[in-house]
C-alpha cells in the first residue's frame, strides 16, 4: 500500500512536470500554426503511456537502482572485503585497496552506455549519413571505453579526494588539442556523444556509484564528493571517439601508403 502511494506521488508529480511540455506542443499546433492535431486520439494515449513510464522509471529508480548503487559501494569499500584493517586512517591512506571500486566502475560505464538508447539512435543516424563510414558498433564500442575510462577515473578521483577541476580542465584541454587535428567530418558528432551518454540508463547507476562511494569512505562528503563522475562520462567519450577517428584515419593512410610502395 506504502509502495502504490509513493507511485501515485511520483505520478502526480511526473504529470506536473510534463504539462508545460504538453501545453507549448499543442499551443503552438493550434494558436501558432492554426492546425488540427491529427489523430488526437492517438497522440493523447501516447501522452498517457509517456506519464506512466516515466512515473514507473522515477520510481524503479528510487525502489532499486539507487539502493543497488549504494548497497555496491559499500561492499565493495567495507574493509573485510578489503582485506584492511578498520581504521579511518588507513582507509584513506592509499588509493591502491580499491582495485575492485574502479574495476566495478569500469564494467558499470561500459555496459550501460552500450545499452543506451539515445546513443544507439545516434550511431544509427551517424551511420546512414556517412554512408556506413561510420561504423554503429564501431562509435558505441568508442563510446563506451570513453566512459568507462571517465568513471573509473571519477572512482579514483573520490577515493583519493583530488579536486575535480584539476580532471575536467586537464581533460577540456586534451579535447581542444584533438579538435586541432582531429578529422573534421567526426568533430562534431565527437562532441554529440559526450552528451548523449548522460540519459536513462548511465546517469541513475552512475550517479548512485558516487553518491555511494562518498558515502562509505571515510573522509567524503557526499555533497563535495558525491557528484562529478556524470561530468566525466561526458567529457571523455569526446576524447574517445576523437581518438578513434585519429587511429582509423592513421591506419587508412598507412595502408594507402603500402600499397603504393607495393
Amino acid at each position: 500500500m506504502n509502495w502504490l502511494m509513493d507511485f501515485l506521488g511520483t505520478l502526480q508529480a511526473t504529470v506536473v512536470d510534463v504539462l508545460p511540455i504538453a501545453a507549448i506542443l499543442f499551443g503552438f499546433q493550434l494558436f501558432v500554426l492554426r492546425k488540427n492535431i491529427r489523430n488526437l486520439k492517438q497522440v493523447l494515449i501516447g501522452f498517457g503511456l509517456v506519464l506512466l513510464g516515466l512515473a514507473f522509471f522515477l520510481e524503479g529508480l528510487e525502489q532499486a537502482l539507487f539502493p543497488l548503487g549504494k548497497l555496491m559501494a559499500e561492499q565493495l569499500t567495507a574493509p573485510e572485503f578489503l582485506g584492511i584493517s578498520q581504521t579511518a586512517a588507513e582507509l584513506e591512506s592509499d588509493w591502491s585497496h580499491y582495485f575492485w571500486v574502479y574495476l566495478f566502475a569500469f564494467a558499470i560505464g561500459l555496459s550501460t552506455t552500450i545499452a543506451e538508447p539515445s546513443l544507439i539512435a545516434v550511431a544509427i543516424k551517424a551511420n546512414q549519413v556517412s554512408g556506413g563510414a561510420v561504423g554503429t558498433w564501431g562509435l558505441r564500442i568508442a563510446v563506451a571505453f570513453g566512459v568507462a575510462i571517465g568513471i573509473s577515473l571519477g572512482a579514483y578521483r573520490i577515493v583519493s579526494g583530488t579536486p575535480l577541476h584539476y580532471y575536467i580542465i586537464t581533460g577540456y584541454i586534451v579535447v581542444l588539442i584533438q579538435t586541432v587535428f582531429c578529422p573534421k567530418s567526426i568533430i562534431a558528432l565527437a562532441y554529440d556523444s559526450g552528451g548523449v551518454t548522460t540519459s536513462t540508463v548511465t546517469v541513475p547507476l552512475v550517479a548512485a556509484l558516487g553518491l555511494g562511494l562518498s558515502s562509505t569512505i571515510p573522509g567524503r562528503n557526499p555533497m563535495l564528493d558525491g557528484f562529478g563522475l556524470i561530468a566525466f562520462a561526458s567529457l571523455f567519450p569526446i576524447m574517445s571517439v576523437m581518438g578513434y577517428a585519429q587511429i582509423s584515419e592513421w591506419m587508412a593512410r598507412r595502408a594507402k601508403e603500402t600499397r603504393v610502395r607495393d
